[in-house]
């Protein structure tokens, strides 16, 4: 026999690369093969095995280069619907020429001959997906120290690819188990007990609208609600009293967190001072106040808001995994149970989305914001911009429409909720069809609405004291500001207003580009 030819033949068993990664101090990485060689053994001896395994694992997941190369090898069987067994995957291997680079025929042989039992393969498949998530971090930590050593390499692009590395491990392996419906019906029977025992109707968190809960039933837990309109129509306006009846809600106040990606933190503090004290927003924000105004500032707005759970974050350019970071640390410290973005379209999307477009950016912006809404389950309400399509019209209907959503049809399919703000005055119509004046008015248009039904509510804007009412209560407010002021004003004393102290509202700082100058105790400790 000539050894020459036959050696020829042959294919060489290729190494896999070193990952200089997963050494640290001369440690062998995290491991487990012989449980590695137990599972892919079971699975030929076992039929069922492979759907419980697959679940759990994928090829990655084995240390052993060959153990890879065998469990994608069943994994190609099971897609062609084919049996496996010991025959069937040397077959595959021998097909994907792979049969040698995994030891021949006596290796998968012997990986049969390994098995003791296939009861318990479900907790050693579990313990080999534990032991590569310990590999991955090490790697991914291997990755972080050498890129910040490099001189070159900017410090938030650093922690942008560092919790974006960390993500991808808890997304991509960490997945829940199905539940059975026993274990569900036992909790879905104890929440409407819960329901039937409470004396008012709202389920989740009141808006503050009494005609708006009666169809939402308050903001439910896990429910990503999408607010949109177009510029100057009063989206924010909007958010901050939702803001302001959970946290301020006197049975029930509700932390909750605004991410305001367009205004600095202080002009979104001057608005929900405005709207809690009455007082014109353009007067608060130039400052021109009569001696009466800042005691009822203080009386009706500071001393309410200083120990009120709202947290606000301005930094520009907020992308989903810091968003997703800072909301985990109020959760687990201050029990956050409201989110509010201002607005969708101004986040980005992270380091690794740089190659998509900016629909596919931010339909995965919008996918994640549900994703984080479920995971801390407590309802995100993001706003957004609606596209000109709304002005292009020319039957003279602006009531924006699903399709006039900005940038991605996918935040129609994400969201719970689709809710849409609509003045008619915006259009330039002052009155309505009986010749009344419609001043203020305001429809806020449920468009989409998962758990109910689809309604137009009416409410009334009072957006130069930042405020929307109900339509049959609508009190247009004092008169037009003096263009003068209180220029001999003196900041007030402990005692006066009824108070003793500033707020003490939580800021997370950001761009101060917009900031105007505030006193210290606006920028308290952050608990970011």
């Amino acid at each position: 026999m000539d050894l020459t030819n036959l050696n020829k033949d042959r294919k060489p068993r290729r190494k896999p690369a070193l990952d200089l990664t997963t050494m640290v101090y001369g440690k062998v990485p995290p491991q487990a093969k012989d449980l590695e060689e137990a599972v892919l053994g079971a699975i030929m001896l076992e039929k069922s095995a492979f759907d419980v395994v697959i679940e759990i694992l994928k090829g990655e997941c084995f240390y052993v280069d060959a153990h890879q190369r065998i469990f994608r090898a069943m994994q190609g069987l099971a897609q062609k619907g084919l049996p496996i067994d010991l025959l069937t995957v040397v077959e595959e291997l021998r097909f994907r020429e792979e049969l040698e680079m995994v030891g021949g025929p006596y290796y998968v042989t012997r990986l049969t001959n390994s098995v003791v039992s296939a009861a318990n393969i479900e907790a050693h498949a579990r313990i080999i997906l534990q032991k590569f998530i310990q590999r991955e971090l090490i790697r991914v930590s291997g990755e972080i120290i050498g890129e910040a050593y490099e001189d070159s390499t900017d410090v938030f692009d650093l922690l942008d690819d560092a919790e974006s590395k960390l993500f991808e491990i808890t997304n991509s392996h960490l997945r829940k188990n199905f539940d059975t419906i026993d274990t569900v019906l036992v909790k879905t029977i104890q929440r409407i007990e819960d329901m039937r025992n409470r004396k008012e109707d709202i389920t989740g968190i009141p808006s503050g609208f009494p005609s708006l809960d009666k169809v939402t039933y308050g903001w439910q837990n896990t429910d990503l609600i999408i607010l949109a309109a177009r510029p100057a129509v009063g989206k924010t306006a909007f958010a901050l009293n939702l803001i302001r009846t959970a946290a301020l809600n006197p049975t029930r106040p509700t932390p909750v967190a605004f991410f305001s990606l367009e205004m600095s933190a202080g002009q979104i503090v001057q608005r929900i001072l405005a709207a809690e004290s009455e007082i014109w927003l353009e007067k608060i924000s130039r400052g021109k106040l009569e001696e009466h105004e800042m005691k009822q500032l203080y009386a009706k707005g500071i001393q309410r808001l200083a120990n009120a759970p709202i947290f606000i974050d301005d930094s520009a350019a907020l992308n989903i995994f810091e968003l997703r970071a800072k909301c985990r640390r109020l959760k687990n410290k201050h029990n956050l149970g409201m989110i509010i973005i201002d607005y969708l379209q101004l986040m980005s999307g992270g380091g690794e989305n740089r190659n998509m477009n900016r629909e596919q950016e931010i339909s995965r912006i919008s996918r994640d914001l549900k994703g984080l809404a479920k995971e801390l389950n407590i309802p995100v309400i993001a706003l957004s911009q609606l596209s000109r399509e709304v002005e292009k019209r020319k039957d003279g209907n602006k009531m924006p429409q699903l399709s006039d959503l900005r940038e991605s049809g996918a935040i129609e399919q994400d969201a719970d909720m689709v809710m849409f703000l609509y003045r008619p005055e915006y259009y330039d119509i002052t009155a309505n069809e009986m010749g009344e004046s419609n001043k203020g008015e305001t429809h806020v248009r449920i468009a989409k609405h998962r758990n109910g039904s689809l309604e137009t509510i009416k409410l009334r804007a009072l957006l130069h004291i930042q405020k929307f009412v109900e339509d049959e209560s609508s009190d247009f407010g004092p008169g037009l500001p003096p263009s003068g002021g209180g220029g001999g004003w003196k900041p007030l004393g402990p005692g006066a207003g009824g108070g003793d102290g500033g707020a003490k509202l939580y800021i997370q700082k950001g761009s101060r580009m917009n900031d105007p100058q505030f006193d210290d105790g606006f920028d308290a400790e952050p608990p970011f």
